[in-house]
């Protein structure tokens, strides 16, 4: 191997049972590539101190650098720094710079260390300690059979904190400093789509990428829709002719997905909707059934939210629909609460109520009850009013548990109204 390649291992029991999805290892992935590291292997391993060590002396064998997270905490289950010194052979030993930072830090929050977050402050001999900016607990990197081992907290706040201030120097300076030729910078550029499964955007994207190019594409499918990247190969390329090239792609996906693209990058549906209704000068109320409030909690997750969003309204019953909405007792009994007619009525009663520009509504059926032959559970309506003599009413079948198509129906809703948005004339 002439370039450095990267091995990343997250450690934590809970990766594997399903408690909590890996999302550290995206971000690691990203940074790395943007100095021209690639990543090659990925591990997720228990908290089990051998486990970790057959991990280690695995990684060792096939990557220059090795990125650790998980593990670092005062439980007793916590045993990364007992791994990581029992697989290189360097005693532990507590340092006192971090146990000076880790001193501070509790400081700060008005605490003291107790017994057993003074193990956190134990680092295996010969390693550099990582300052945490944002928590507690230390990190390390030692270099063992010429391969550089970081290991980093699991809290993706100071392992993303302590990667851009401690980590990606080093790496830049072993970059340098290694003889190895220099790779362009991996980048990968993201878009995000919504409304069409997977296999047509890939059916859209046929092509796309002309053979031999130093470029991948990849699909990957959610409840919130499918997501598109176009990723630079680690090469010794100019950089300038992978951006060249990338731009072209770029532009070519943008032009072949067309409107059920709605975002690039980092952006979420909500911000791109919020961003639309500012620059109309626009303001929403949300009447929501069987999402139970998850629209307007997206909505108000994004700061500066107050400008555009008045109020929400969870109507989980029929009686909640007519006393808050007033949706009529008759419309309900005649097409049913889950329609198109009641979520169009919906959304015209959340604006009449609030004076507000535009409302908008979901009524549906989550499952994994409550379904039948004529309205089985995925079904759902999405409502919009703008106080025209044309509300809009949209029907959708989702499939998926009751927590994906609770997701899937709020980003319908949303999606509703982006597409609305944009046809409306900036004021």
């Amino acid at each position: 191997m002439n370039q450095i390649d990267a091995e990343i291992i997250a450690i934590g029991s809970e990766l594997l049972v399903g408690g909590r999805s890996d999302s550290n290892s995206l971000f690691l992935a990203d940074e790395l590539g943007k100095i021209g590291i690639a990543v090659r292997f990925k591990s997720v391993v228990g908290d089990e101190r051998q486990d970790i060590v057959t991990a280690i002396h695995t990684a060792v064998k096939r990557a220059h650098v090795i990125i650790m997270t998980g593990g670092l905490g005062p439980t007793v289950d916590d045993c990364t720094r007992e791994a990581v010194a029992y697989a290189t052979g360097h005693r532990l030993g507590r340092r006192k710079d971090a146990l000076a930072g880790m001193t501070t830090r509790l400081a700060q929050w008005g605490r003291t260390p107790s017994t057993a977050q003074l193990r956190q402050a134990l680092i295996p001999s010969g390693a550099t300690v990582l300052k945490n900016p944002v928590g507690s607990a230390p990190g390390f990197c030692l270099t063992w059979k010429k391969t550089l081992i970081v290991s980093l907290p699991g809290v993706p706040r100071e392992m993303e904190e302590m990667m851009r201030q401690e980590v990606l120097p080093v790496l830049r300076a072993a970059s340098e400093s290694s003889g190895r030729p220099q790779r362009a910078p991996i980048v990968r550029q993201v878009f995000h789509t919504f409304g069409l499964p997977e296999a047509d955007i890939d059916a859209k994207l046929k092509g796309l990428i002309p053979s031999r190019a130093p470029v991948d594409l990849g699909l990957l499918a959610s409840p919130m829709g499918v997501l598109v990247s176009l990723t630079t190969k680690a090469n010794q390329f100019a950089p300038e002719k992978n951006r060249d090239l990338l731009q072209k792609l770029a532009d070519d996906v943008r032009s072949r997905l067309g409107d059920w693209l709605f975002a690039e990058g980092r952006e979420t549906m909500e911000e791109i909707v919020g961003r639309e209704l500012i620059k109309r000068r626009l303001m929403l109320a949300v009447a929501e059934s069987c999402t139970g409030g998850l629209i307007g909690h997206r909505l108000t997750q994004v700061a500066g939210s107050s400008a555009y969003v008045d109020r929400g309204a969870v109507c989980y019953s029929n009686r909640a629909k007519t006393e808050m909405l007033g949706v009529s007792a008759e419309l309900i009994a005649q097409k049913g609460a889950v329609s198109m007619e009641v979520a169009a009525a919906m959304a015209r009663g959340i604006r009449e109520r609030a004076n507000v520009s535009v409302g908008l509504s979901v009524t549906g059926i989550a499952g994994p009850g409550g379904g039948t032959e004529t309205k089985p559970v995925g079904l759902v309506y999405v409502g919009l009013d703008d106080g025209t003599d044309q509300p809009i009413a949209r029907e959708f079948r989702f499939h998926g548990d009751r927590n994906v198509i609770k997701q899937r129906s709020s980003q319908a809703a949303l999606d509703l109204l982006r597409r609305w948005l944009l046809s409306k004339a900036v004021k």
